[in-house]
């Protein structure tokens, strides 16, 4: 079971979709989250200017998955300014930059930062992310081991900013907790979680679209096939890795190719329905 914990959240202009400022009260890293039309109030925060890494937010039209760039910097604020004006990262909308309450990071911190960073990211897979990857710099045993505190406190304060980029997505270890869809020969198992509906890396779905399938399903498996996410292996367009919907029913649409009730569709091994489990 997780530990409880205590985040505070501080909003210097008192505008929840400004700046805000975010820390797990019991932990040195703090988050300082900055929407890209606010870079120049930026300029006022303390915080921001030091030691760090960071990460840019946003999404491509084309793009299935949400997309994100991870880097580290010596001066944080200059850096965002420095992609603000680069149009070959032109996709990001926020920023969310961690550095330390006690200025305790180096340079040495924010790169193992970084390259930690950007190997979990894409092993949870759940942002694009179009990146070299850096190579993993020498630290010591002793910051390695504060460092992957520190890690822990990041992950749960990107998640709480509404980021889980870092959060893994796993498969229910119980089959009772497992959910199936199933329309002839194409058969689902995704997961009601958090974020969504999850369906599972190998899942089977429809190659074609129903003639009735309106335009939102025909876009959405569009993405989710010129993505990647969706790839045609024999007579199923295959799920190559976990992929979060936002809903139950946008899950069983991309699996059939057609607007689906994902309440009804989606079962447990028992036959009773997403409805009964969680809404009756």
């Amino acid at each position: 079971m997780s530990q409880a914990r205590t985040i505070q959240i501080f909003l210097p202009d008192g505008n929840a979709r400004s700046i805000r400022i975010a820390d797990i009260t019991s932990r040195t890293v703090q988050a300082i989250q900055i929407p890209r039309n606010k870079l120049k109030d930026g300029n006022m925060r303390a915080e921001i200017k030091n030691v760090g890494v960071y990460f840019l937010f946003g999404e491509e039209s084309e793009e299935a998955k949400p997309s994100a760039y991870i880097g580290e910097a010596e001066n944080c604020y200059d850096r965002l300014n420095q992609h603000n004006k680069d149009t070959k990262k032109d996709f990001w909308r926020t920023a969310v930059v961690f550095t330390s309450k006690t200025s305790s990071f180096t340079k040495a911190h924010g790169k193992y930062l970084e390259w930690f960073c950007v190997n979990a990211a894409r092993e949870v897979d759940r942002y694009k992310i179009d990146q070299i990857t850096p190579s993993k710099p020498f630290v010591s045993e002793s910051m390695e081991a504060d460092l992957l505190d520190n890690l822990d406190a990041i992950r749960i304060l990107l998640s709480t900013l509404g980021f889980p980029i870092l959060e893994t997505i796993q498969k229910p270890k119980s089959d009772k907790d497992v959910l199936h869809c199933k329309r002839k020969e194409y058969y689902a198992e995704g997961e009601y979680i958090d974020d969504g509906f999850v369906v599972f890396k190998g899942s089977k779905a429809k190659t074609t679209e129903s003639a009735a399938a309106n335009s939102w399903i025909r876009n959405l498996r569009k993405r989710l096939i010129d993505s990647g996410v969706l790839k045609m292996e024999g007579n199923f367009l295959v799920f190559q890795s976990d992929y979060v919907f936002d809903s139950p029913s946008a899950a069983a649409g991309a699996i059939f190719g057609i607007h689906a009730n994902g309440w009804t569709e989606w079962k447990n091994k028992d036959g009773k329905t997403l409805d009964e489990l969680k809404r009756k």
